[in-house]
């Protein structure tokens, strides 16, 4: 399998990217977008190479995950997807489909609506769009939270690709005041949304069920797929799924479903 990977100037950033097997007729690039704290290789290593053997696969690190160094902005969905439209004309990638997780989804969901031509259909994984979507806890815990709180596999991840000194402690400052700062969109804002849509999410998720289906009825023809499981064990993500990727190969027929029908 063809492996291709780069980096993509926007600005100061340069986005680290990724690109997996080789063109196919009638079927766009995928590009991937993990989740805050995460990267390429624990969010995506186990259902990459699945994917790729019927598609190019374009996988992308966030501003100070993995490979993408941090600069001095705040790291927010439309700066994000602006690094990731970066990638995509450096490859020359005029239309994609796109799947965004967590974090990553909400720079999924803020490139199909500043860029509607260049996303093709969109896989909105575990992730919500307007702050009522979580409990207050939620962030009330998000603003007390330290690096003690951030899973074990994701600091081991970090500190092997990036030793230096006060890394980690910056990508997980990054990721917490993404979160706080997040301010939210509208029904109408998700209704500007004209990519072929499947809203992803599990029943013991971060995101509720209810939610799921409240993205689903604001994003025009959307489709809908909720899974038994939790917060990314359906992709395979190292830190949801410890090893047991059952539930990955069940859901990954449905995706490729949907990206293909």
């Amino acid at each position: 399998m063809t492996f291709t990977h780069g980096y993509a100037s926007n600005g100061d950033l340069r986005m680290y990217y990724e690109v997996h097997g080789s063109t196919a007729a009638g079927r766009p690039p995928l590009l991937l977008i993990p989740g805050g704290g995460s990267n390429i290789e624990t969010n995506f290593a186990k259902i990459l190479p699945l994917l790729a053997t019927s598609r190019q696969v374009i996988a992308v690190d966030e501003e100070g995950h993995g490979r993408t160094a941090p600069i001095g902005r705040p790291l927010t969905a439309e700066n994000s997807a602006a690094d990731v439209l970066a990638v995509l004309d450096q490859l020359k990638a005029e239309t994609v489909d796109v799947l965004g997780f967590s974090a990553g989804g909400h720079t999924a969901l803020a490139l199909a609506m500043q860029h509607p031509g260049r996303v093709r259909r969109l896989i909105a994984a575990s992730t919500f769009f307007s702050r009522d979507a979580v409990p207050e806890e939620f962030w009330d815990g998000m603003a007390r939270a330290t690096l003690d709180d951030m899973p074990a596999a994701y600091q081991e991840a970090d500190r092997r690709l990036n030793p230096g000194p006060g890394h980690l402690e910056r990508l997980f400052e990054l990721d917490r005041q993404r979160i706080l700062g997040f301010p939210g969109w509208s029904d109408e804002d998700l209704g500007r949304i004209t990519a072929r849509t499947l809203v992803l999410c599990a029943d013991r998720d971060v995101v509720s069920a209810e939610h799921a289906v409240r993205m689903s009825r604001a994003i025009p023809g959307a489709r809908l797929m909720i899974v038994p499981g939790g917060h990314g064990d359906y992709l395979g993500e190292l830190g949801a799924s410890d090893g047991d990727l059952q539930l990955m190969h069940a859901t990954l027929p449905q995706l490729l479903h949907f990206l293909d029908a």
